[in-house]
């Protein structure tokens, strides 16, 4: 990077331009988010002025959740500009990284990318925010596409924590660390994920939505009891202990059991344990009692290890206000 804060640039100034605006400007970066669309005066004041205020307003119930003072607020949002596309190429040469955020669109993106390519300077790290094309879908558009990549965030992008960076097959690994410790060094927690489909939330996310929309059509149950299930058991868990951890927590015998009488009952292949499930089985990777599973536990101090993750369920109940105290 140019300085130790680098100027951030957004193509676009919709919704999640303005998420990483946020992000970016509560840590010190300053922010340009550069309309990609042609506009009039008068259209693109209006539109300036759309941007900028939802920015105050994101900033502002940031103060009233005591995130930060009233004066630490106007700073924040004073970092935050708009500029019209005629003013693209001027801004674009000053900018230390380059996150483009404009429609699903392969060829609108595309289009918007390869201008900005040629903009920026050559060691400037461009990013795409999709989160549902490929990297290497849109690599051929940029010049010098070793230094661009997709970084998915997850909207609200000033809050969720969660950023998925996606390299291609041209992406120099140097991107991707200076991409990982721009990130961690903003506060977010970024995890790198090949380019397929779906990078890893969106794929477990449509599966487990689905499914709930599929259980509301088949009237086991009403979607606010659907819902309240996710809030307090599924979400609560999985708040604390990730997907694969968990399987090890419990153990994968119990998954592969469990998936084996899904897909009989309910006549469906979509609840087939995968065939990683039955290798973990078959090599005695069971989980945690057996000292491996996904991960590999040999060495780790299992019950202090349970004991932090209790205690973490604990605090979630507290905040829930469901921890209640004992009847005696």
């Amino acid at each position: 990077m140019t300085s130790e804060r680098p100027a951030i640039a957004c193509l676009g100034a919709g919704r999640m331009g303005r998420g990483i605006a946020v992000a970016f400007a509560y840590a010190g970066h300053a922010v340009i988010m550069i309309d990609v669309k042609p506009r009039t005066t008068d259209q693109f004041s209006k539109l300036e002025s759309e941007a900028l205020d939802e920015v105050r307003k994101t900033v502002g119930s940031l103060m009233r959740f005591g995130l930060l003072n009233e004066s630490e607020a106007e700073r924040v949002g004073s970092r935050v500009t708009v500029a019209p596309l005629d003013a693209s190429a001027s801004v674009l040469a000053g900018a230390g990284l380059v996150f483009e955020g404009v429609p699903e669109v392969v060829e609108l993106k595309r289009d918007v990318l390869a201008a900005a390519s040629k903009d920026v300077r050559r060691d400037v790290i461009i990013a795409s925010t999709t989160s549902t094309i490929l990297v290497d879908d849109l690599s051929g558009a940029i010049e010098h596409p070793e230094r661009f990549l997709n970084v998915h965030w997850l909207n609200p992008a000033y809050l969720i924590p969660l950023v998925e960076i996606s390299p291609g097959a041209k992406t120099n690994q140097t991107v991707v660390d200076r991409v990982t410790a721009l990130l961690e060094g903003i506060g977010k927690v970024p995890v790198v994920c090949a380019a397929k489909p779906g990078f890893i939330v969106p794929r477990i996310q449509a599966l487990a939505m689905n499914e709930a929309a599929r259980m509301v059509e088949e009237g086991v149950a009403t979607p606010e009891d659907i819902d309240k299930a996710i809030r307090y058991g599924f979400g609560f868990r999985y708040a604390v202990l990730g997907l694969l951890e968990f399987i090890d927590w419990g153990g994968g015998d119990i998954l592969y059991y469990a998936s084996r009488y899904l897909e009989g009952a309910l006549h469906s292949d979509r609840y087939r344990a995968p065939e990683v499930i039955s290798n973990n089985m078959r090599d005695g990777r069971i989980g945690m009692r057996t000292g491996a599973g996904f991960v590999d536990y040999s060495g780790l101090d299992i019950d202090a290890y349970r004991e932090r993750r209790l205690a973490a369920m604990v605090d979630l109940l507290r905040h829930f206000g469901l921890a209640r105290p004992p009847v005696v």
